[in-house]
């Protein structure tokens, strides 16, 4: 059997330096906000090319502080791409702000710049993108649109640690918003996020709004959370850190068996000069999805779906989101996730091209 994923062994190799991690953390006594966070955090600055990180318990966390600490009015707009997992949306309504939808380019899944104007209005502070699947969108136009406007932009990074665009790392042109779940690139071996900035201001307020909306103890400055990224996965995730450039050279290895040796009747990701992608997620796109993942399966290969249903569909999104959105539709009704872990080997991918590939015959 092929495995979609199994994190025993894409972390495996990594065990004993976990084991080291793990004794540091409980020899040294501070569990909470220590060390091991601190070194972290700078750390990971330094890796997105920015000036300042602060850990979070989650993505979503990442995305809800971020949001908070602009202090928006109450009735702002912020806009968001149609096609992205739920939590980008969660994290606007949770703030009570309206989330205003764009559709994807249908070629590259993320938000689509040439859509972006026609839904800005006097109450719009903020376009929310999504690096989906560890492709960068194209920050040259959300960027310009947003000089333009003079609104924030929050980058969504959960799937695309190490991500570039132009040579420039995700998470370092707005606001960053790191997922650190363990099935991503960089992942923990729990609940974990981290957001990321330039603006020393914004970095002190995010600590704040982390710990209860205090900067100093016993002292609340801000309506805060609990959200502070835990010690031991801090230390987990600075063991991975070493080794996340040669987990996204794999992944952009075994990307590159997929794309040369995947029958082209198949749609696959776009590949473009401007874009460094890691491939979180290697997709394809096929009007018989289904009966192909099913074909898989009979033949020992698992595949996932990301995601089975966009978010305009959700129930939880009845009355808060209004309208179609048919490009997201159809992404989503076609789209199959393959096999391109840490673990997995190019014969595992050459195995997986030659059973879709016999499908179409």
């Amino acid at each position: 059997m092929i495995e979609y994923e199994n994190l025993k062994f894409a972390n495996q190799r990594l065990f004993d330096k976990y084991k080291e991690s793990f004794n540091t953390f409980l020899e040294s006594g501070w569990f909470v906000l220590g060390g091991q966070v601190a070194r972290f955090e700078k750390e990971f600055a330094e890796f997105c090319g920015t000036n300042h990180c602060v850990g979070v318990a989650s993505g979503l966390d990442a995305l809800i502080l971020a949001i908070n600490a602009f202090k928006f009015q109450k009735d702002s707009e912020i806009i968001v791409p149609s096609n992205t997992y739920i939590a980008t949306i969660l994290a606007i309504v949770r703030n009570g702000f309206k989330p205003i939808l764009v559709e994807p380019d249908i070629a590259t899944y993320n938000i689509d710049p040439l859509k972006i104007e026609e839904k800005i209005t006097k109450k719009t502070k903020a376009i929310l993108v999504v690096h989906l699947y560890g492709k960068s969108c194209d920050m040259d136009s959300v960027m310009s649109i947003a000089n333009k406007y003079n609104l924030q932009v929050i980058e969504d990074v959960a799937q695309a640690h190490g991500a570039m665009y132009k040579g420039k790392k995700v998470g370092s042109f707005g606001v960053g918003c790191f997922s650190f779940y363990p099935t991503k690139n960089l992942g923990a071996l729990g609940d974990a996020g981290a957001i990321t900035t330039d603006n020393e201001n914004l970095a002190m307020t995010f600590k704040a709004l982390r710990n209860y909306g205090s900067a100093v103890k016993y002292y609340n400055e801000e309506l805060g959370y609990n959200s502070r990224l835990d010690e031991i996965q801090a230390g987990f995730l600075s063991v991975k850190l070493k080794v996340l450039d040669d987990i996204t050279n794999h992944k952009r290895e075994l990307a590159k068996l997929y794309l040369e040796n995947l029958e082209d009747r198949f749609v696959k990701p776009a590949v473009h000069k401007d874009y460094f992608d890691v491939y979180h997620i290697f997709n394809i796109r096929n009007n018989k999805r289904d009966e192909l993942k099913e074909y898989l399966l009979k033949n020992n290969i698992k595949t996932e779906i990301h995601y089975p249903l966009p978010p305009h569909k959700q129930k939880v999104m009845k009355g808060i989101i209004k309208g179609g959105y048919p490009i997201s539709e159809e992404i989503h009704n076609t789209t199959l996730s393959l096999p391109i872990s840490y673990f997995h080997t190019k014969e595992d991918v050459i195995k997986v091209c030659e059973v879709i590939n016999k499908w179409l015959k």
